[in-house]
């Protein structure tokens, strides 16, 4: 399998796209750890094998570093580190202070930049690979999500600098994600119906799932992109279709 023998470390691991990112890892061989501040509910296990978890408060500089000391004691390497924990509940600006937006640029932007310094001196042994998870919400305006996405803006432009400074012994990468279906699906899009109704928006027709962050994720991390670094790919469907065209009264399909 092309990840046979490589150890990788997926934050926020335990549920949703994470799990769907460890699971795909497991699936091709590799050894994964996830680690999050709680365990997951069940453990995260694919093709008969299973990710450790090692608990860590990824806000906490000592308790990273204390995390990638786990890992080169049990391991004795490091060659894929996965970016992925993070998120935010829907808030407008004005009903909040900058002190809880800050909370949220912390999560996804100053997290991501803490761990994968630790994780570096291991990457660069082994020759190894990053994957930033991020999200189109840093491409578009984000209303309701404004810290979040400015905090994915930011998080893209630290990848691709990083992808830089660190060549040629780490690639660095970042998936960019639109809408995906996961456990906590509702609090964005509602019930049934709104899911569904929010997925005839994509082109493809439908949510992704954590599956598909999962395969692409490994993708990147794998030899097939060996010669790909500094580089945001697009999971987002197709797209958003412009809304001038629903509103416009002319060019329509009859």
């Amino acid at each position: 399998m092309e990840m046979d023998g490589r150890v990788a470390v997926v934050t926020g691991g335990t549920r949703g796209v994470g799990a769907g990112i460890a699971r795909a890892f497991l699936a091709a061989g590799a050894q994964v750890v996830i680690c999050a501040r709680r365990p997951p509910d069940a453990p995260v296990e694919e093709a008969g094998r299973k990710a450790e978890f090692i608990a860590a408060d990824l806000r906490d500089p000592a308790g990273v570093e204390a995390l990638f000391a786990e890992v080169a004691r049990a391991y004795g390497r490091l060659d894929v580190l996965v970016n992925n924990a993070g998120g935010t509940p829907y808030r407008l600006l004005s009903e909040s202070d900058a002190a809880r937006h800050a909370r949220v640029l912390e999560l996804n932007l100053v997290v991501p930049m803490t761990v994968s310094l630790a994780a570096y001196p291991l990457l660069r042994e082994s020759r190894g690979s990053i994957v930033m998870i991020g999200s189109v919400s840093g491409q578009r305006p984000s209303p309701g999500s404004a810290a979040y996405g400015a905090a994915k803006a930011g998080l893209a432009n630290l990848a691709s600098s990083m992808a830089v400074e660190w060549a040629p012994e780490v690639r660095v990468n970042t998936l960019v994600l639109g809408m995906v279906r996961t456990e906590l699906s509702e609090l964005h899009y509602g019930d049934e119906a709104g899911i569904a109704a929010v997925a005839g928006t994509v082109p493809l027709g439908r949510l992704a799932e954590p599956s598909d962050v999962g395969a692409a994720a490994v993708f990147l991390a794998s030899e097939r992109a060996a010669y790909v670094s500094g580089a945001s790919l697009l999971m987002h469907g197709g797209g958003e279709r412009p809304a001038f065209l629903d509103a416009a009264n002319v060019n329509k399909e009859s």
